[in-house]
């Protein structure tokens, strides 16, 4: 049944796409393309409009697509002015004319600008804009985050507004963590289970830009109902030779080394790069525990250490086969270890506050991870309006682990036996996924486009646990109690069709995304594992459609406003799903569900976008969002042993609307601004579960919450040619299942400084300056009331040195208005 629906859905967009449509004939044409001044590369989504000249009509119009390239046909003979506007870039506009002669014009490639009045006639002085507005999308930029310098892409992360980064590395978006992170535009073996690790090893300065997307369309996969994170690597463009070598380190020991270097020519484009990071971090937490049906207390000290090291590096080329053909090689490998110890202190008292026992738990624990991408791409150009992109990935990734486990246990009451407990525990997870993508794009007109495309991932997951257990390292047997090996399987086949187009003011695009995906996992225990004890399989299958609607109206006096609607889902991952339980934490024991299914949305919002000629943006952003069958972490007590246990279940439905601010000022002309407030309103209804072991439903009861935070750039060019960045960030108390965390806040600093003609960077960075990245939870349930307080990283002082070579004279600046030096004809 599924696989005749995804048949119909692919004979309807085959029907859609064949045969090529064409405009009628058209006496003249200008075409060209439009590139990025401020980041380099193509420019999407530039309005391009023709007027007669001497008259304020629109004649003709055109929006420039992801590669930049523009077309406009049905111009007469005449003289016209062709005008190119982009929000919070400045205008061009340029005279041309059409004849019998030229009937058709190639108008070359013109470079757009940031708006700022410090722009001269030959010199920049403003600096790159850090963050841009973009359709469908916000761009910051990462090469101006002086504050991550020498820190990960989850330090990056956690300083783009909107977006958090919690003291377990995960990511969040608007407050909600059900988003997806890409790496240029792809998972490249990105999971929920991998995810935390591979941020924090990959290096922030190989990062370029970090789109943040919070209602993709169609054209995209919907996983993510916050929306999708894309982190764009280093691969510059520019002509001949250049790269970098860097070096840093910070006061809590950690180090960092990198080099990279890049070739472009008209036939070959090509780069390289290599990092090595050693990083040091500590962590903590308290937590207090009152079990209600005796009023005793649970009291936890902890203290926790990972120094890791590990090794980045990226290889790649592009060859320009023909002027319609383009083969590309990327790779991309991480491999690293470490160790990451941790002490914990327990403290059991009665009502009367009597203690009861105290006991200490050490972990030894030390990795080896290993990753790696490699991706072929082909691009072919049918014509100058349509091309078709075919991709090809394989992604592996391992981590293999060790922890030892030692825990001393005494009893005030001497008539209990003291007890001593070892364990060791080896995980091997192993995780493999091939992607295949095919995108078509046809510019069918000058004002209208379609794409349509396949997408297939199929992702393996192996992850064996083994357990010995002892009272000492001498004495230990496996644990056949405590064997697992979860297999986790996947395959996603989605087929996607949008249309665009342009009507005056109005542009507007519909899409459609059919997925089907089927899901198969099993929990093997010793017996099922090694003496054929038959095991269960949990197999799902689902065909959903996802639509998507997006409409933009360009209002006088540079006013946008846009309305879109997307339908979005998330799919539980690998351990949410797998029922072995977690043990590092003898009182806070973890364990999955594998009867969670995904959670489905419905998102809308209305955007509207002013610039103002002095430089200031304002961007606002409503958003209402509906999940049904929520996925979040419950938890219960189980009071005959006071151990804690949590797992994952569909809960209920969720309601999220807000207004996001924006705000992008220059002032003075030596500062400028980027503040984003975060204005939201959730409600979670009320549920009851009854999840394996435990002794009574888990309930929660209607519950609704206002959150807000807001986070402030500030970005001063100081005299001598420093610059000095500031980052501050607060978010309010958050409602979660079964409780709330409380606000917290912190605030980084960094300054930089070029010497010799900018081939030489020093910069100095301040992580966590007010040492306050603590994150608390107050939660609650049948028969216990917690309270609990964790850390990771705290203040840290950190410097990077930077010196760039090779052929990296600035291009000549031209003037806004200097003509082409000629003009091509077909």
């Amino acid at each position: 049944m599924m696989t005749k629906k995804m048949s119909l859905l692919l004979t309807g967009m085959l029907l859609c796409l064949a045969p090529d449509i064409k405009g009628n004939e058209t006496d003249g044409r200008i075409k060209g393309i439009v590139m990025d001044g401020e980041l380099g590369g193509p420019l999407e989504f530039v309005t391009v409009q023709v007027k007669a000249k001497g008259s304020d009509k629109i004649l003709q119009g055109a929006v420039t697509g992801s590669d930049g390239n523009y077309s406009i046909g049905g111009l007469k003979k005449g003289e016209y002015i062709v005008t190119y506007s982009y929000i919070g870039y400045a205008e061009i506009s340029k005279n041309i004319t059409i004849s019998n002669n030229s009937q058709t014009l190639n108008l070359g490639e013109l470079t757009l600008e940031e708006d700022a009045n410090q722009l001269g006639e030959v010199e920049i002085v403003a600096k790159k804009p850090q963050m841009r507005f973009e359709l469908d999308r916000k761009v910051f930029d990462a090469t101006q985050d002086i504050a991550s310098e020498g820190g990960s892409a989850s330090d990056l992360l956690a300083n783009i507004p909107s977006v958090e980064v919690d003291n377990e590395g995960s990511v969040s978006l608007r407050g909600n963590s059900s988003v997806t992170v890409w790496i240029n535009g792809k998972a490249s073996g990105l999971t929920a289970d991998n995810q935390a690790d591979i941020l924090e090893m990959m290096p922030a300065e190989d990062i370029k830009q970090v789109e943040v997307i919070t209602n993709p369309s169609a054209k995209y996969s919907p996983e993510g109902t916050a929306g999708i994170i894309n982190i764009i690597l280093k691969d510059d463009r520019k002509p001949g030779y250049y790269g970098s070598v860097k070096a840093g380190a910070d006061t809590d020991g950690g180090y960092q080394a990198s080099g990279n270097i890049n070739y472009s020519s008209s036939k070959v484009d090509a780069y390289a790069n290599l990092s090595y990071r050693n990083r040091e971090m500590k962590g903590g937490g308290i937590t207090s525990r009152e079990n209600t049906a005796d009023n005793s207390f649970l009291d936890q000290t902890n203290n926790s250490k990972r120094q890791h090291n590990n090794w980045f590096g990226r290889i790649g080329a592009t060859w320009h086969i023909t002027k319609s053909d383009d083969l590309a090689f990327n790779m991309t490998g991480m491999t690293g270890g470490g160790d990451n110890n941790e002490s914990i202190h327990y403290i059991s008292t009665d009502k009367q506050k009597n203690t009861v026992y105290t006991s200490d738990r050490t972990t030894d624990g030390n990795s080896d991870m290993k990753m790696y991408n490699l991706e072929l791409n082909y691009l072919h150009k049918f014509s100058e309006n349509s091309n078709i992109d075919l991709t090809v990935s394989n992604n592996q990734w391992r981590n293999d682990g060790l922890s030892i486990y030692e825990q001393s246990t005494r009893y005030t009451d001497t008539d209990l036996t003291d007890k001593q407990e070892y364990q060791t525990q080896e995980n091997n997870i192993k995780n493999k996924s091939w992607e295949v993508q095919a995108d078509y794009t046809n510019k069918i007109s000058d004002a209208s486009r379609i794409e349509a495309g396949y997408k297939g991932t199929f992702q393996r997951e192996s992850s064996p646990v083994d357990t010995y257990t002892g009272t000492t390292a001498t004495d230990i047997e496996q644990d056949q109690a405590l064997y697992n090996r979860f297999l986790y399987n996947q395959d996603v086949h989605a087929l996607y069709m949008t249309y665009g187009g342009k009507w005056n003011n109005l542009s507007y695009q519909a899409g459609l995304r059919g997925e089907y995906w089927r899901v198969d996992t099993r929990s093997l225990d010793f017996d099922q594992e090694f003496n054929g004890k038959p095991s269960e399989t949990f197999e799902k299958d689902y065909f959903k459609l996802f639509p998507s609607a997006f409409i933009s109206y360009a209002l006088p006096k540079n006013n946008e406003i846009q309305v879109n609607y997307t339908r979005r889902l998330r799919r539980p991952w690998g351990g949410q799903l797998n029922s072995f339980r977690n043990i590092s934490d003898a009182s806070n024991i973890s364990f999955g569900n594998p009867e969670l299914t995904p959670e489905y949305s419905h998102s809308f919002e209305l955007n509207y976008i002013k610039t103002w000629e002095s430089g200031h943006t304002l961007s606002l952003s409503g958003y209402y969002r509906s999940t049904d069958d929520v996925i979040q972490r419950i938890r219960f007590l189980n009071t005959a042993d006071n151990v804690m246990y949590t797992t994952s279940e569909n809960v209920a439905r969720q309601q999220n609307s807000g207004l996001e601010i924006v705000g992008k000022n220059n002032l003075f002309s030596i500062l400028s601004l980027t503040t984003t407030v975060n204005l939201y309103y959730s409600k979670l209804d009320g549920f009851s579960y009854l999840p394996e072991g435990a002794e009574a439903p888990v309930t929660g009861e209607e519950d609704e919450s206002f959150n807000w935070n807001v986070r402030m750039i500030a970005n001063v060019s100081l005299p001598w040619g420093v610059s000095l960045q500031g980052t501050g960030n607060y978010n309010s108390k958050r409602l979660m299942a079964q409780g709330y965390r409380e606000p917290n806040y912190s605030v980084d600093l960094g300054l930089r400084k070029s010497f010799l003609k900018d081939k030489l960077t020093l910069s100095i960075n301040a992580r966590d300056l007010l040492d306050s990245r603590r994150f608390r939870t107050i939660t609650s349930g049948d028969g216990f009331w917690q309270d609990s307080e964790n850390w990771r990283g705290g203040r840290r002082v950190g410097f990077t040195l930077t010196y760039n070579f090779g052929n990296m004279n600035k291009k000549k600046d031209k003037s806004r208005s200097e003509e082409p030096d000629m003009y091509e004809m077909d």
